[in-house]
């Protein structure tokens, strides 16, 4: 069942974004040859209480960290460790969730550590292309795999593939919430959107082949052929207005 929120549930979830999106920059910022991905956790986690938040991902499902990094060829849900040091050409997904006021933001972006080579750098513009894409069919009336068709074709346009094992999902006083949200189409299927449902829009994209690995950890995943893998996110509304991106200002 999807749960629609009102303007002023809303209201919150833009609230959590922006502090989310301003943790994001934080860490951004931090992300260079050198550092540990534990620091940019502590970092993270450091900004989100200060500001009266507390980080989602935290013990969600047993999961040890404020953030999920993922370099290079794992797609998400990257465990933060000091040992792992990021290096001049490295990209690295960083996905992050806050909790404020009891309702939940979830984000991601995928940065560019020093110079990265070419193809690298392009495939982390066309996975964030396929995510602004998308964010234009959040509008009522569209078909949820509307959104997925969208992602699929603009990425393997590009000769790149959409991970089909891991989706996005709805969002809102929970984590996951219905409905699922799928990088691939066809589209024209699956429920009507309508205002005031929340959509955690995330397209993975593989350089290579979609298929994933799990390690023994439980939580990372990467890619099977050990090629490159980039993600981005965004929690979006639909409102009788068109898609309204939490957190980042404007709608």
């Amino acid at each position: 069942m999807m749960i629609l929120k009102t303007p002023e549930e809303l209201a919150i979830m833009d609230r959590a974004n922006a502090l989310l999106h301003e943790t994001l920059r934080l860490v951004a910022s931090a992300a260079k040859p050198g550092v540990s991905t534990k620091e940019l956790d502590r970092i993270a986690e450091e900004h989100i209480c200060s500001r009266g938040g507390k980080p989602a991902f935290l013990g969600y499902r047993g999961y040890p960290a404020t953030l999920c990094t993922s370099a290079n060829d794992v797609i998400v849900h990257g465990i933060p460790s000091p040992s792992q040091l990021l290096r001049e050409g490295d990209i690295l997904g960083v996905d992050c969730g806050v909790i404020l006021d009891g309702f939940v933001g979830d984000a991601a972006v995928t940065l560019a550590i020093g110079e990265v080579p070419a193809e690298a750098a392009r495939l982390m513009r066309v996975t964030k292309e396929c995510l602004d894409l998308a964010v234009d069919f959040v509008r009522p009336g569209q078909r949820l795999t509307d959104i997925g068709e969208t992602i699929q074709a603009h990425a393997e346009g590009a000769g790149f593939s959409v991970v089909r094992e891991l989706v996005g999902h709805g969002i809102g006083r929970a984590m996951h919430e219905d409905p699922q949200v799928f990088n691939y189409g066809p589209g024209g299927r699956g429920p009507e959107l309508r205002p005031g449902l929340v959509l955690a829009i995330e397209p993975m994209v593989n350089a290579g082949k979609a298929g994933v690995s799990f390690d023994d950890d439980g939580w990372t995943a990467r890619t099977e052929d050990g090629k490159l893998s980039a993600h981005f996110e965004y929690s979006v509304a639909v409102t009788e207005n068109g898609p309204w991106v939490l957190g980042v200002g404007g709608r």
